[in-house]
């Protein structure tokens, strides 16, 4: 497996963290294939680009998939159905659908990185924007393409990208990067196939930096720390902005907080940028974006599990009136502090799964059991399997 370039770390110890993500998003994959959105993905058809969108609903669609914090974007969503399902397309193997995999991870995580927080900011999702160029990179290596033909899948994928923040607590939400996928899948194809775009499409008049506000960078060059580590496993299926209140709450409750006093949580304003809903949310989805429920329902009944969003819990929802949340722009952007009349009951600088509490071999073991059973084990560990393997093995459309 060849490596990124610039990267200055053990290339097994690399190798160890795109393979953790990967099989990460196979095991959301596999947890959220029957969840509506990625039904009504599938409904629309079984060719190459539906069943890539559909493979990528499924992945995201639990809001269990890992997160890249310095671009606040969850990198494996769009890149792995790309890598997986295209590659096993072309017959590639599992070593090749990793080495694609890694290439459209970071090139994903420069973009959305320089670019966060203003394009979350002004209504765009990131994950399904960056999402791309991140596939199209990673089909590109499948391709083989050079760098020419490269860069105009680059920027045909571009032409196709979209997704708002508005969709959050929705299904659209898991659907836009699933097309994002798909999108970027399309750009390499066609590039292959002989077409080009304008080199105006990055940054030239109407092109991508005018028209969403953004900063374009080039995708080849990356710093010598990769991405890969700074990427978070999530320990909560839900937005990953909420989980330093989720843990704060935790410690409240472990420490016998009543739920008498008013709650106060204090959050760095991006959070409200992912997390933005209110404590009247209508349904599990919902949930997972509110701070001030997901602060309740931990106080009262611990951290959440994926099924603690198949419904609304009332306990938490009225308990959740209670609970304000404010902002601090001095916090890091996942710390979390939690006050009840006026007393801290938690403080959280980073949550499990950070690369400051990575989860341990036996914790990333059972989420992966418990969303998947035993059918993901070992399933990349032979680098020159065919990876229609994992395919089958994940039950990928």
């Amino acid at each position: 497996m060849s490596l990124p370039q610039t990267v200055t770390v053990a290339p097994d110890e690399l190798e160890r963290g795109y393979r953790t993500a990967m099989l990460d998003w196979l095991g959301c994959a596999v947890g959220g294939r029957d969840e509506r959105a990625t039904r009504a993905a599938r409904s629309l058809g079984d060719g190459l680009t539906d069943r890539i969108a559909t493979a990528g609903t499924a992945g995201h669609v639990l809001d269990y998939d890992d997160t890249y914090l310095p671009g606040l974007s969850h990198l494996s969503a769009p890149v792995a159905p790309a890598a997986l399902l295209f590659g096993a397309e072309l017959g590639a193997r599992v070593g090749d659908a990793l080495e694609a995999f890694a290439a459209g991870f970071e090139a994903m995580a420069a973009l959305t990185a320089a670019n966060h927080p203003d394009l979350r900011a002004r209504g765009w999702h990131p994950t399904a924007v960056g999402g791309v160029a991140g596939a199209a990179t990673a089909a590109a290596r499948l391709l083989g393409l050079n760098a020419e033909l490269t860069a105009h899948a680059l920027r045909l994928a571009l032409l196709q990208a979209s997704g708002l923040r508005a969709a959050f607590g929705s299904d659209g939400k898991a659907l836009q990067v699933g097309r994002a996928a798909a999108a970027g899948v399309t750009g390499a194809r066609l590039a292959a196939a002989g077409a080009v775009a304008s080199t105006e499409v990055e940054r030239g008049e109407g092109g991508f930096e005018q028209a969403y506000g953004a900063r374009w960078v080039e995708l080849g060059d990356r710093a010598a720390n990769p991405a890969v580590h700074e990427n978070w496993i999530k320990a909560y299926p839900c937005c990953l902005q909420t989980h330093g209140a989720i843990e704060a709450g935790d410690q409240a409750r472990l420490g016998g907080v009543g739920t008498q006093a008013d709650l106060v949580v204090t959050v760095h304003p991006v959070c409200l940028h992912a997390a933005s809903l209110g404590p009247d949310v209508a349904d599990g989805l919902q949930a997972k974006f509110s701070i001030s429920y997901l602060t309740a329902y931990t106080v009262l009944h611990g951290p959440p599990t994926v099924e603690s969003f198949t419904s609304v819990d009332g306990d938490a929802r009225r308990l959740a009136e209670r609970v304000r949340v404010r902002t601090d722009a001095a916090l890091l952007e996942s710390e979390a502090v939690l006050e009840a009349g006026g007393v801290r009951v938690g403080h959280v600088h980073a949550a499990l799964g950070s690369p400051a509490r990575p989860m341990d071999s036996t914790r990333l073991r059972g989420k992966l059991h418990a969303l998947a059973g035993d059918r993901l084990d070992g399933v990349l560990d032979d680098l020159a399997a065919p990876v229609a393997q994992v395919v089958d093995a994940a039950s990928l459309p």
